[in-house]
């Protein structure tokens, strides 16, 4: 039985929200997103709506929105948030996304926490000794409602960047504090299954680092699965559960998240950049290419190259 209970949070007063924002505003210089002294810790500002759809891929994260409002297509899944819900992911995903509600006066504004499944397991088995209740959602994504005692955290932990010994010293603290704070939360079982060896999520999140490091490779689920030591109908079921994808429009995604990418920072042709992701055939990759990003490669390549370009996926 699980140690600690899961209780509901005030929702968050306005000055703290206040306060979130003006930090987070003196940090952003410019629309992008901002790395910040305290490991893990970052920051992002963008004061244009997006048209369409900008593809990324979401690494494990607590997101939240200081000010404006997102919209996040997640396989066939869509999740709107705003300053009254966060946003947590538990394994990397490809994503989709746009901002719906930015202006020059009052720019989207956003601070993100990564969860690293390491330090989220000590904190797990601390607040949790006797074990974890059974998360009752598979998904490895989760829109939560936000609330004060972590706006007030996240209102701390940007008030340490200033300075470098708190930064360094105080900052890590802080985050742990509100690392907790977030496995105490309706969120925290979905979470702690991130830190849990041999969890279903956490095997899914081998399985996607397999692929992401092997994406040019043909992708075999018999073999994928007898590695994360899962049955291949369980496998194929806990994948497209926790993913909102099966592992065959994963890899395809990725792929062409990639090659996008290659198209940008390289000199590569198209054919060059399909042939690097693992595409055989020049003319499904440009099919496939095109269907994804509403653009063919060659046209997305000179549209990208000359400087438009997303903000970033939190």
């Amino acid at each position: 039985m699980a140690d600690a209970a899961v209780r509901p949070d005030p929702s968050p007063r306005a000055p703290d929200l206040a306060r979130l924002r003006d930090l987070i505003r003196l940090y952003t210089p410019y629309d992008a997103e901002f790395p910040l002294r305290i490991p893990g810790v970052a920051v992002a500002r963008s004061t244009q709506r997006h048209e369409a759809l900008v593809h990324s891929v979401q690494q494990p994260a607590l997101c939240i929105v200081a000010q404006g409002n997102k919209s996040v297509h997640i396989g066939a899944e869509q999740y709107e948030y705003d300053t009254d819900h966060m946003m947590v992911y538990a394994v990397n995903l490809p994503i989709a996304f746009q901002v719906t509600n930015a202006s020059l006066s009052e720019p989207f504004l956003t601070f993100k926490v990564d969860l690293d499944p390491h330090r989220i397991a000590e904190l797990t088995l601390k607040l949790y000794p006797h074990g974890l209740s059974r998360s009752q959602d598979p998904r490895g994504v989760q829109i939560t409602d936000v609330n004060a005692a972590i706006i007030q955290t996240a209102v701390r932990i940007l008030e340490t960047v200033e300075h470098e010994r708190e930064a360094r010293w105080i900052g890590p603290m802080l985050v742990d504090e509100l690392l907790m704070r977030l496995l105490l939360s309706p969120a925290g079982p979905m979470v702690a299954q991130l830190g849990q060896v041999e969890s279903k999520t956490e095997r899914v999140a081998r399985a996607i680092e397999w692929i992401q490091n092997h994406l040019a490779e043909p992708l075999t689920i018999e073999v994928l699965a007898e590695q994360v030591h899962m049955g291949l109908s369980t496998f194929h079921a806990q994948f497209k559960a926790v993913t909102g994808l099966s592992p065959l429009q994963f890899q395809k995604n990725l792929r062409l998240q990639e090659a996008r990418r290659l198209l940008v920072a390289t000199v590569m042709d198209a054919g060059a950049v399909s042939r690097e992701v693992g595409y055989a055939s020049a003319s499904q990759f440009t099919r496939e290419y095109t269907r994804f990003f509403g653009n063919t490669p060659r046209r997305d390549m000179v549209h990208l190259r000359a400087g438009s370009s997303g903000l970033m996926a939190n």
